[in-house]
């Protein structure tokens, strides 16, 4: 099986043409190609697949976790699926659209000298906000003042969180701290992932504020744990920030990878802007 490893400011996953090759069982493979001693290693598995008579968009993204579970969708890993789709030579539509377990999105991209994709702009689709379809268990949750935020008791700790909840069709809790830095992410991540109060258990980001258009972010990703950065939660991170006051509707977001633009704009719709990389291709043992 030839794959390519790529990232998307530091979010790295293995990916798999499958309009040339199939992957018989990718949700056992995920685990074993994503270990990082014996692996290729990275945060998943991505595959981009061919569209059925069913699907209205250009091509199709799945999306498999270092742990093996399918997530909905990756902002840093569908800019990658573009840039694979488009330097392969199997999609070439600017804007192009990718079918997703969130829903099909449109990405325009701009190319480098070697007319190779560098840029992505991803239209994510408007944010769901109803707590119970991100989904999150009110009945485990205090309601604050603020919109769309709840308290949240980790008796682990003794602690309590202020989160707000957010879904870019995949779900997002977002804790606005002052230092970021100060968190014991390894500790605290795996608690609030798999919170009572989150039944398909949780993206966790610990933000802080730098302005009303710039923060620095960390994030727990489910399935995953600590990685270098999120699209989907640098959008959910935007929005929460809009919500809640806390800054304007366009951001820059500092991640340990690297930055993203984020744009919540006035249609509701989220435009989130990076990079996409290649590393490296290889040859896995079928």
């Amino acid at each position: 099986m030839q794959f390519t490893k790529m990232h998307g400011i530091g979010n790295d996953y293995i990916y798999v043409n499958g309009f040339h090759q199939a992957v018989r069982d990718p949700a056992a493979l995920a685990p074993i190609i994503a270990d990082r001693h014996t692996g290729v290693g990275g945060d998943g598995l991505i595959l981009l697949l061919p569209p059925d008579e069913n699907t209205n968009a250009d091509c199709v993204m799945r999306m498999f976790n270092a742990d093996g579970s399918e997530s909905e969708m990756c902002g840093n890993g569908i800019r990658c699926v573009c840039k694979l789709a488009h330097d392969s030579g199997v999609v070439t539509n600017n804007p192009m659209t990718i079918s997703t377990g969130a829903g099909v999105l449109t990405l325009n991209y701009s190319l480098d000298s070697q007319d190779k994709v560098h840029e992505v702009a991803v239209d994510m689709d408007e944010p769901i906000l109803d707590p119970t379809h991100v989904p999150a268990d009110v009945d485990h949750m205090t309601a604050t003042d603020k919109p769309h935020t709840f308290v949240i008791d980790l008796p682990e700790t003794n602690e309590s969180f202020i989160v707000t909840l957010v879904s870019m069709g995949n779900p997002h809790a977002t804790i606005f701290v002052p230092d970021v830095h100060a968190i014991d992410l390894n500790q605290l991540g795996p608690l609030l992932e798999h919170h009572p109060a989150f039944p398909n258990r949780m993206n966790i980001h610990f933000v802080q504020h730098h302005s009303r258009t710039e923060v620095t972010m960390r994030t727990w990703e489910r399935g995953s744990g600590i990685t270098l950065a999120c699209g989907t939660g640098a959008s959910a991170v935007c929005i929460s920030g809009a919500l809640t006051e806390r800054n304007d509707r366009k951001i820059l977001a500092h991640l340990p990878g690297g930055d993203l633009t984020l744009d919540w704009q006035q249609n509701n719709h989220l435009i989130m802007t990076g990079t996409a990389t290649e590393v490296f291709t290889g040859s896995w043992p079928s």
